[in-house]
């Protein structure tokens, strides 16, 4: 059986390993909040909870980042933060639990993660000396609240003698003293407190006892030391809240939406073509021909939107070019512009994946800025890098060939979302997306490919990677329970700047059925298709493969989308009921 007192000292020492736990998240929470507030006063990409989640991006394998992708989708951003701030609130729990011990102990565990929030800041492409300041702020902010909070929650749980507030060891040191003046002086024992029995003073050598607390006995209220954990930890979160809303309002000041929407855009000297009747089935849950801003798919690196202002946007075109070409957004504006309909599709997409989409766009000939540049023989690629530091590889012969390539100011008739490039994005048909369509884009370098990679090609993607021609079953949706008869089996088909021939199903690994095929205005996009299905009752698996223009069909070959791209036969597993 456990004595009393061994209870209370183990309680007391929950309670201060508890309150520990709680001092470092709090610490931690205000340092994040500091950082986020200094980072709005300055660079918001400073601040390091993104600098640490973009390192993170970088140093994720490319199978862990697909992975992310195909499993989250445009939320696997949200994910990486939410892990990250997981992680940091475990490190700083343990952070908290060593200053309670001792001090010493949780500074250094938080100067540990400061370095790592300085490294990371500092190893960013665009980062300059202002990128240390919100990561010395915020550790700054982190240690003086990490001080107080681990003082506060160490005088939780006093010691196990302070259960007894009398004296507990009253000594008789003189054998002739009369009984009833034995008892030492002191304070008055409580009324209610159970009291052992004194003992019969005899005469020889002095001698002590020690009453036991009896189990009922009430410790002195730690309600003071208590009131002040509670005060010094609502004052740690009122100051962490604090400076992480003030951030992000900050942070919002630098939001350039009101001169996104000033924006006019003159007539585009080569309009594109009417849209062809019959170019949209209306086929319900058939993606419809041209994808609407908010659901058009992304896939990119930046965890904070880059906010860039037109005013203030610059395109530099430089390396191996006979002569330098700086352009504004005004000037880019006043070039000739093109409207095209063109498809993008990103490297990430699963066979019958969502991450495709198709768009009417405005821009300048990107052929044209760089044929004003005169690129040097032997020069093979454009290393175009955005406003974050993102860098992908374009083919120079590719983007020379005739093709619609636009530096691409508006998209579906506005300009173009922030979250998709505004105020200037590549639109290269025929390429996935991480070699043709770099998003704030304020940078273009002619080089080799030999001499320079792009982003992804430093993770192990290819640095060439043209579109496969590939097919998507919209409808019906994979394990639908299906009415038996007329059945609509649709979707869409693309094989950019060759364009799709012909879309086949079968059932069942039975013959192939020729579906028919929507009108498209060209070759960049791509083509819905429908095949009308006789359904009886049973299972069935049902497949796609299409036939581009140059007469290639779809593999059946399966292969992941690293390092070029996924290929394979999309399919849909159905039930179709009795009755």
């Amino acid at each position: 059986m456990t004595a009393p007192p061994d209870i209370a000292g183990d309680q007391a020492r929950h309670s201060r390993t508890l309150a520990g736990a709680v001092s470092g998240v709090l610490a931690a929470a205000v340092a994040m909040g500091a950082a986020q507030f200094a980072s709005g006063l300055g660079v918001p990409q400073s601040s390091p909870v993104l600098a640490v989640g973009q390192a993170a991006i970088d140093l994720t394998p490319p199978q862990v980042k697909d992975f992310a992708i195909s499993t989250f989708g445009a939320h696997d951003k949200t994910v990486l933060l939410g892990g990250i701030l997981v992680i940091l609130a475990l490190y700083a729990a343990v952070v908290g639990m060593l200053a309670v011990r001792r001090l010493a102990f949780g500074l250094w565990g938080l100067a540990i993660f400061s370095s790592i929030g300085l490294a990371a800041a500092l190893t960013r492409p665009t980062a300059t000396a202002g990128y240390v300041v919100p990561t010395l702020v915020g550790a700054a902010a982190g240690a003086v609240a990490l001080t107080l909070l681990a003082r506060a929650a160490g005088r939780l749980g006093s010691p196990l003698d302070a259960l007894f507030p009398f004296d507990l060891h009253p000594e008789l040191t003189d054998p002739a003293q009369p009984a009833d003046q034995a008892r030492p002086a002191g304070p008055e024992r409580p009324p209610d407190t159970a009291y052992v029995a004194e003992p019969t003073v005899r005469s020889g050598p002095a001698y002590s006892f020690t009453p036991l607390a009896h189990p009922d006995d009430q410790a002195p209220s730690r309600w003071p030391a208590r009131r002040r954990f509670l005060i010094s930890s609502g004052a740690a979160a009122a100051v962490a809240a604090f400076g992480t809303v003030a951030g992000r309002n900050l942070i919002d000041e630098h939001n350039i939406a009101s001169a996104r929407t000033a924006i006019r855009f003159p007539r585009p000297a080569v309009p594109a073509p009417p849209l062809p009747t019959g170019s949209n089935l209306n086929i319900p849950g058939l993606s419809s021909f041209i994808t609407p801003d908010d659901s058009f798919y992304r896939v990119d690196t930046a965890l904070l939107t880059p906010q860039v202002d037109p005013a203030t946007w610059r395109l530099r075109i430089h390396g191996m070019v006979q002569r330098e070409v700086t352009i504004t957004f005004a000037e880019l504006l006043r070039r000739p512009l093109i409207e095209a309909y063109v498809t993008l599709t990103c490297v990430s997409n699963p066979v019958g994946g969502p991450y495709a989409g198709n768009a009417k766009w405005l821009g300048a000939s990107l052929a044209a800025l760089i044929r004003q540049a005169r690129p040097l023989a032997g020069a093979d690629q454009l290393l175009c890098t955005s406003i974050d530091g993102y860098t992908s590889g374009t083919p120079l012969q590719v983007v020379l060939d005739g093709r619609d390539a636009l530096l691409a100011v508006a998209m579906n008739g506005t300009a173009l979302p922030v979250v998709h490039g505004f105020p200037a994005r590549m639109v290269v048909p025929g390429l996935y997306g991480y070699v043709s369509a770099t998003k704030w884009v304020t940078d273009i370098e002619v080089t080799t490919f030999a001499s320079a990679f792009g982003y992804w090609a430093q993770h192990g993607w290819s640095q060439q990677a043209p579109i496969k021609t590939e097919s998507r079953i919209d409808v019906p949706a994979a394990s639908a329970s299906l009415a038996p008869g007329l059945t609509q089996v649709a979707g869409v088909a693309w094989a950019q700047h060759k364009g799709i021939a012909a879309v086949e199903v079968r059932v069942n690994a039975g013959p192939w059925h020729e579906a028919r095929l929507a009108a498209v205005p060209g070759i960049d996009t791509w083509r819905q298709w429908v095949w009308e299905w006789q359904a009886a009752p049973g299972n069935y698996l049902i497949e796609a493969r299409a036939t581009d223009a140059t007469g290639y069909t779809q593999t059946a070959a399966q292969a992941l989308p690293p390092p070029n791209g996924a290929s394979g036969y999309p399919n849909a597993e159905v039930t179709v009921r009795s009755s």
